[in-house]
Parts: structure tokens; sequence; C-alpha cells
């Protein structure tokens, strides 16, 4: 199969998306939307990627990573737009894939049937085309008798006999490239816009008898262009529906799955169960056999097998199997914590270590740590890492059995099988096998709450 470079049309300034982001840059299922068409055109066997920038270049630039920009600074059109990418186009023999930045639903694998329906009809360029119900404001595909373009013609200027045509243009096509380099040399803006118009090159190519094919997908959805807020959501529930449906035929079970938010990157293990309400984003990765929610927030995490996280929140995070997370827990950035753990109710977990077997069953705040294996840390716990300038370190070691209402004011070591008693504040280091006790001994004033006046009848 021959080279292939795709060039993305992403200029255009995307007003109706009355945002400061640039319209590309707009996310769905967590990413953005041009990530989707530039990965599609990968998935095509495309080897060079070659973006179109204008409105909020720089922005654009920074977020999207191993592509090539140019720069369109007058938008003056598609044709103009494909323009700007000619010098790195010269010199080449293969095929250019033309594609829009605002449409993220194309995917890799229509593409790839497209590019070689092109070569294989031996084209010089192929447009992609789609049935669609309501085909008002799109240019009609009209064909020959043989099946191959005759024209591409305009909804404002098309007959009635042409407007009843549900056959439309895409907007995306496959190049020859030295037939496109010829096709720009003759183009012009000979319009009520004064803009040059890439369609105008398919008639060109036609006029100097050169073959135009069309490759007609099954599914609409895929060409559909993102333009305003409204459209954002649509194609957000599109693309959610496809990553739920792969997991699901992977094997995940949804519970409602409507109702939960996955992203494009997340990854699941078979025989897992998403609860509704769960929200899994970023570059998250679930174990087998995990019951996720309901009500759950994981993003940038990796969670082993059998792992229960019940309406938790779990921030750049490992968790190791058979670990049991919630309700009510929340595991901040840089926590590991590891297998067959009890991470309780309103637990807080940021940047620390647990061991294997410990429990951290309820109302505990753990910072800064490092917690060894088969440890208890009883309700009410506070690892007390801030000094008021800055953050220190508390080490807890293997079998050690913290009790309630404990404060480990850090920077501190408990070493291992010591017991600390309830209510004590720990301030130094408490030997192995020892037991700590920081606090006064009851003192009992008879009588007190009557000379006092506070005795109620």
């Amino acid at each position: 199969m021959q080279d292939l470079v795709t060039v993305i049309l992403a200029a255009g300034a995307g007003t109706r998306m009355k945002s400061s982001t640039a319209k590309v840059l707009h996310k769905i299922c967590g990413q953005p939307m041009l990530a989707y068409v530039i990965d599609a055109a990968r998935k095509a066997g495309s080897g060079e990627v070659i973006a179109v920038l204008g409105h909020q270049a720089e922005q654009v630039r920074e977020a999207v990573k191993d592509v090539a920009f140019v720069l369109q600074e007058r938008q003056l059109g598609t044709g103009h737009a494909v323009m700007q990418a000619r010098p790195l186009l010269e010199g080449k023999a293969g095929t250019v894939l033309v594609l829009y930045g605002d449409t993220p639903l194309i995917t890799g694998d229509t593409l790839k049937q497209a590019y070689e329906a092109h070569l294989q009809n031996k084209n010089q360029v192929t447009v992609i085309t789609a049935h669609v119900q309501d085909p008002t404001g799109y240019g009609r595909i009209v064909r020959d008798q043989g099946g191959r373009i005759r024209a591409i013609v305009e909804h404002k200027d098309a007959t009635e006999e042409q407007r009843a045509i549900h056959e439309i243009n895409s907007g995306m096509y496959f190049f020859e490239i030295p037939a496109l380099l010829k096709a720009l040399d003759k183009l012009n803006n000979d319009n009520s816009q004064g803009e040059y118009y890439l369609t105008d090159t398919i008639e060109i190519i036609l006029n100097d008898n050169g073959s135009a094919g069309a490759f007609l997908i099954n599914d609409s959805t895929e060409i559909l262009g993102i333009n305003d807020r409204a459209q954002l959501a649509e194609a957000e529930k599109i693309m959610h529906d496809r990553i739920v449906h792969a997991h699901m035929k992977n094997g995940v079970t949804f519970i409602l799955p409507e109702t939960s938010v996955i992203g494009s990157q997340v990854e699941i293990g078979r025989d897992t169960v998403i609860y509704p309400g769960t929200i899994l984003e970023g570059n998250t990765r679930i174990g087998e056999q995990c019951v996720i929610g309901p009500y759950s927030r994981i993003v940038d995490s990796t969670i082993g097998n059998d792992v229960h996280v019940m309406n938790s929140v779990i921030l750049e995070s490992e968790i190791g199997e058979k670990t049991k997370v919630g309700p009510f827990a929340y595991l901040r950035p840089g926590s590991r914590i590891g297998c067959n753990v009890k991470i309780g109710d309103f637990v807080e977990v940021k940047k620390s270590e647990i061991g294997d077997n410990t429990k951290v069953s309820h109302l505990t705040y753990i910072g800064d740590a490092q917690i060894g294996k088969n440890v208890n840390m009883g309700c009410g716990v506070v690892v007390v890492n801030y000094d008021g300038v800055k953050k220190h370190k508390t080490v807890v070691g293997d079998y050690a059995f913290v009790g309630c209402n404990v404060n480990l004011v850090s920077p501190v070591e408990v070493k291992e099988h010591a017991y600390i008693a309830a209510g004590s504040t720990i301030t130094e280091e408490v030997p192995a096998y020892s037991l700590a006790i920081a606090r006064n001994r009851q003192t009992i004033i008879s009588d007190w709450v009557k000379r006092k006046g506070l005795d109620k009848k």
C-alpha cells in the first residue's frame, strides 16, 4: 500500500461555540475532538499528519503532539486551507486524506476501508459520502450510470430533482497527491464569498479526464461536524455509547450504562460491574471482577483485580487486588494502596503508601505517610503532616495498632508491632512492641455541675 498523508483542517474560529477554548480542543469523553481525528487517520494507515491551524493556533499547538503544523493566517475557504499544506505535499507521489478537526466521530476502520477502495478503483479522488434522512444544506452526490461521481451540487444550486438525492458529501476526501496539486493550481475564488472551495477541485479533476469515486459509509453519524454546544453534547452521547458497547463486548457489565461517564482511554477488565453514576476518566485501568460504584469517580488510576469501590473518589493512585474502598473515601494523587486493604467511610489518603492487609476503616486522614502491612488505623486517626511551612513524613511499621482519635505529628515513626493508646498525640518515636500513651489521667470533680448551677430540672 502506498504512502498516505493526512491533512486536517482545523483553522476555523468556531464562534458558535462561544468559548475562549479552540473549537477542536473541546473534549468528548475526556479527549479533545481533534485527537479523535488524528487517531482515526493513524489507524487508517497515515504515516504523516498535518494540521492546518488558524484561530487560536498556539493553543492547539500546545495541546496536540506528534503532528506537523501549518498556519492559515486568513481563512479563505477549504481549498485555501489545503493550499497551506502544499509545501509539505510537493514531491510526494502517494495519497492525501483530507479531514476536518471538528468531525471526531469518524473511525479509523471506515477510513481504512475507504482508502482501500480508493486504491482498488484507481481513483484520482474518492469522496466519502453518506445517506441522511434530511439532506437540507448539504452538497448532493450526483452519480453517472456506472456509479461514479459526475458532480457535487451544493444545496442552493441544486434542482428539485437533485435536492431529492439523499446521498451527501461529507467533505472528507482521498486525493492522489499529483492530481490534487494540479487541481489546486487551477482553483479560483470566483464566487460570491470570494473563497477557494475544495469541492471545486472535484470538477477540475473530472474536466481533466480524471476519475472520481464515492465511498458510501454505513453510519452517517460518523461525518457529523461540531459547531455548537448542542452538537458537542450529541457527539458525546454517540461516542459514549460506542465506548460502553465496546466494553460490554469485552465482558464488562454496566448497570444503567447511560448514567456512567467512561473516557475513551479507559481500560476495564472482564467480569467487572460498573454501577450507576460512575465516572472513569483519563488513563484509568480497572482490573477483572471488580465492582465500581455507584457514584464513584476514578481518574488516571490503576485498580487491581477483585477491587470494590463504593461512592468514592480516586485520583492518580494505585490500588492492589481484593481491596475495598468506601463508601465516601477520597484517595488523592500519589496514593499507593496494597492488596486486601480496607479503606473505609470518610477516609482521606494523600500521597501515601499503605501496605497489604491494613485496615483504615473510618474517619481517618493519612497524608505523606508510609503505613506498613497488617496495620490497624483506628477511627479518627490523623496524620498531622503539615507544620504550617512544609510537609513531613510519618512511618508506621508492620503489625502496628493505632487506637482511635490518635494524632501522629510528623515527622514521627511508629515501629513494627507497637501499640498506641486511644486519644494519644504522638510526637516521638514509638519503639517496637511497646505501648505509647500520651494523654492526661482522667480527673473526677464531684458535684461540679451543681456548684456551677448548670443542672437542669
